[in-house]
C-alpha cells in the first residue's frame, strides 16, 4: 500500500510548516509508521525559497529529536495532484491554497486545527525563541490527532 502523503504549508516555510513536518516525522517514527506516511512542507509565498528553516526551528526541532533536512520550496500545482492532503497553517494560508488549487486537483485542503475546532497556528517568525517551542508543542499535539484520524480512515 503506497503512503498517505501530506504537505504542510505556511507562508514562508522556514517556521510553522517545517515543525509540523518535523513533528508530524518524529511521531510517525515513534509509532513505527514511517513506512505509511510521506511528509513534505512548502511555502505559498517565494520569500525564502532555496534556504534552510530559521535556525530557532532548527534548534526546537533538535531539541525534540526531530531534525531532518531542509531547503524552502513554495507549492506548485502538481502538489495538488501528488499530496492526498494539504494541511494550511492559517487562513490566509488557505485562501492561498484554494486560490492556487487547479482544476484537477486531487489532494484535500484543510486548515490544520480544523478538526479540532478551527484556529490558526501562531506564527513565531517576529517572536522569540520561546514561540518557536510553543508552536512546536502546539503542532505535535495536534498532529497526533492527525496521525490517529488518517490511521483509521486515510
Amino acid at each position: 500500500m503506497k503512503p498517505l502523503r501530506v504537505l504542510f504549508v505556511c507562508l514562508g516555510n522556514i517556521c510553522r510548516s517545517p515543525l509540523a513536518e518535523g513533528a508530524a516525522r518524529k511521531l510517525a517514527r515513534l509509532r513505527g509508521l514511517e513506512e505509511s506516511f510521506f511528509f513534505d512542507s512548502a511555502a505559498t509565498a517565494a520569500y525564502h525559497v532555496g534556504e534552510s528553516y530559521d535556525p530557532r526551528v532548527a534548534a526546537v526541532l533538535a531539541s525534540h529529536d526531530a531534525l531532518f533536512e531542509h531547503t524552502v520550496r513554495q507549492i506548485g500545482p502538481g502538489d495538488y495532484r501528488f499530496f492526498d492532503w494539504i494541511l494550511g497553517m492559517d487562513g490566509e494560508n488557505m485562501r492561498d491554497l484554494r486560490a492556487r488549487r487547479p482544476a484537477n486537483a486531487t489532494a484535500r485542503l484543510a486548515l490544520v486545527t480544523e478538526p479540532w475546532g478551527g484556529g490558526r497556528i501562531t506564527d513565531p517568525y517576529y517572536q522569540d525563541d520561546w514561540a518557536c517551542e510553543q508552536t512546536y508543542l502546539e503542532l505535535e499535539d495536534l498532529l497526533a490527532g492527525w496521525l490517529e484520524r488518517w490511521r483509521e480512515a486515510p
